[in-house]
């Protein structure tokens, strides 16, 4: 899939060129995953980040984490062994 951004708006986004398409699929996974569109994995590898990086991430923009029962459950097997 591809996403068009006409060449007016992407020059007026106010990031360096080399930044523009990381912070669009930052903010692109950080929207689908706080409307429930995405979960932390996939909206974490939409935004090239780890688990880890996306939750920090989370964190600072004071989203709130959505927590599963079966994410509940895939802990505690990890944490089992």
């Amino acid at each position: 899939m591809e996403i068009v951004i006409p060449d007016d708006v992407l020059v007026s986004i106010k990031l360096p060129k080399g930044e523009v398409e990381r912070e669009l699929k930052l903010e692109l996974a950080l929207i689908l995953y706080s409307r429930g569109a995405l979960s932390l994995g996939k909206a974490a590898k939409l935004a090239g980040l780890t688990k880890r990086e996306f939750l920090g991430e989370l964190a600072r923009r004071k989203i709130p984490r959505h927590y599963t029962e079966r994410e509940l459950e895939e802990d505690l097997d990890f944490a089992r062994g």
